[in-house]
């Protein structure tokens, strides 16, 4: 990690016509669809923003875990508690990979957790909201993880090539995830009056978070279009919602599932579905901290981080313990 971002120190521009030089080279192996990789010279506003990027999506699979993980001792069967089990555990994984791909920019995963953990880096706002049936389960694998794929499937072709390559099994699980989801929805969908209505109350909560999830308007985005011209990210906000909708609509009224919104109709000039308004002041409030769960998942984590200091401290005096031993044979 550090060792990588050191050796590219000496790659450093020194003068302004050295710079310009590096940043005409970059671009252009970012045009020819050429993957930039750790000891590559990369503007400085290139690499803030894949750690923005790279850490939040870290951030989010492991906050992830929370609202699913509260119901592994709770779920109906011991089919669903294995499946669920293996789920988490996959998300804890994602979590793993992604802090692995930031550390090569040069940030450690210490700085990574900490930002968390004081509030000052950020997640996905849909994780503040709460879980109170077992459909919720289901909705989170059919919408949230449904969104995160069309989100996600993109990012296998960043021009950064540790996040790409990562993202490349995380989608291929993210995919398991999504099918696990939906067959939930359909048992309970095909189930008695009221397991319809759990999977109806459920698809009502989670609809408009899972719109939000692909970020604010095209028009209001702060990052897009500057992560588009670098091609971290190869697809807009809005476009991606699209996608999203036109996808999903059609699986809910399989299920014979009302999607919550009154606007949404079939538009066949366009081939696309119109939907309603989103409510992006709630997004912006969840964002702040505001949401349903917010102080409640990052005093979790706090929790978590604290009583794990046990094993990270163990971990590292086995290294170091490791390590002497190797010195003593090498002498």
């Amino acid at each position: 990690m550090y060792t990588q971002a050191l050796d590219a120190l000496g790659s450093l521009p020194t003068s302004a016509t050295d710079e310009q030089a590096l940043v005409s080279r970059f671009e252009a192996r970012v045009a020819a669809e050429q993957k930039i990789e750790p000891k590559d010279w990369m503007p400085a506003r290139y690499r803030a923003t894949l750690i923005r990027q790279i850490s939040q999506h870290a951030h989010s699979e492991i906050v992830g875990m929370l609202p699913e993980g509260n119901w592994i001792t709770r779920a109906p069967t011991l089919k669903r508690k294995c499946i669920l089990i293996a789920k988490v555990q996959d998300e804890g994984g994602h979590g793993a990979y992604l802090y692995s791909a930031a550390e090569t920019l040069g940030i450690s995963r210490e700085q990574l957790i900490e930002q968390l953990l004081c509030g000052k880096a950020k997640y996905s706002s849909i994780f503040n909201y709460p879980t109170p049936t077992w459909a919720d389960v289901g909705a989170i694998g059919w919408l949230v993880d449904g969104a995160a794929i069309m989100n996600q499937i993109p990012l296998c072709r960043c021009s950064y090539g540790p996040y790409a390559r990562a993202m490349v099994r995380i989608c291929r699980e993210e995919s398991f995830h999504q099918r696990q989801g939906y067959e939930i929805m359909l048992t309970l969908a095909r189930g008695t009056p009221e397991q319809r209505r759990m999977a109806q109350g459920a698809l009502d909560r989670w609809w408009w978070p899972s719109l939000m999830m692909f970020g604010p308007p095209d028009a209001q985005s702060t990052h897009s279009g500057e992560s588009q011209r670098w091609k971290i990210k190869r697809v807009s906000n809005d476009e991606l919602r699209q996608r999203f909708v036109d996808f999903t609509v059609p699986q809910a009224e399989f299920l014979g599932l009302k999607v919550p919104d009154p606007a949404l109709k079939w538009n066949a000039a366009s081939g696309h579905y119109e939907f309603g308004a989103i409510d992006w002041q709630e997004f912006e409030q969840v964002l702040k901290g505001h949401g349903p769960l917010n102080a409640e998942r990052i005093a979790a984590r706090r929790a978590a981080h604290a009583e794990g200091a046990w094993v990270r401290e163990a971990a590292l005096a086995h290294a170091e313990k490791q390590r002497a031993r190797a010195a003593g044979r090498a002498a």
